[in-house]
C-alpha cells in the first residue's frame, strides 16, 4: 500500500512538472513570436499579441541620474515600429529567459541588448505578464529597463 502511494505520488509530481515545463515553452515561444514580429515590423502580428492595449512602461534614468518612469501607448508602439524606414536595421537580442507559470498567469523575465544600424543603443531587461486564453498566451504587460552603462 505505502509502495504505491509512493507511485501515484511519483507520477502525479511527473505529470505536473511537464505540464510546467510544456506551458514555460508555450511562453517562451510567445515571447519568440512576439520579438520576430517586432523585427519584421509586422504590425498586424504585434496586436494580436497583446491582450488590447496593455499598458508598457520603461525604467531609466534621466540626465540628472534621477530614476525616470516613462509610460507609452501600445497602439503607438505599434505604430511607430511600423513607421521606422526599411533602411534602418534594428536588433532586440534576448540573452536568457527566466519564466514563471502559475495556472493562466505567466511572467518572462529576458535581459536583452538593443542594436540599432548595427551600433549597441542600450541593454536592460524586460519583465512581461501573459495571460492565458483559449487560443493561447497573450502579452498584458510589459515593463523594460534600459540603460547604456553595465551591461
Amino acid at each position: 500500500m505505502k509502495k504505491s502511494l509512493i507511485f501515484i505520488f511519483l507520477i502525479t509530481l511527473t505529470m505536473t512538472v511537464n505540464a510546467q515545463s510544456s506551458e514555460e515553452a508555450n511562453v517562451k515561444a510567445t515571447i519568440e513570436a512576439f520579438f520576430e514580429a517586432f523585427h519584421k515590423q509586422d504590425t498586424v502580428a504585434l496586436k494580436a499579441m497583446a491582450k488590447g492595449n496593455i499598458k508598457m512602461q520603461s525604467i531609466g534614468t534621466n540626465k540628472e541620474g534621477l530614476t525616470v518612469l516613462n509610460e507609452n501607448d501600445y497602439h503607438q508602439f505599434v505604430g511607430s515600429i511600423g513607421s521606422i524606414p526599411k533602411e534602418n536595421t534594428f536588433e532586440e537580442k534576448l540573452l536568457d529567459f527566466t519564466i514563471k507559470v502559475d495556472g493562466n498567469m505567466a511572467n518572462a523575465w529576458t535581459p536583452y541588448e538593443f542594436w540599432y544600424n548595427g551600433n549597441f543603443s542600450h541593454c536592460g531587461v524586460n519583465s512581461f505578464q501573459l495571460i492565458k486564453e483559449s487560443d493561447g498566451w497573450k502579452i498584458i504587460y510589459l515593463v523594460d529597463t534600459r540603460r547604456r552603462e553595465g551591461c
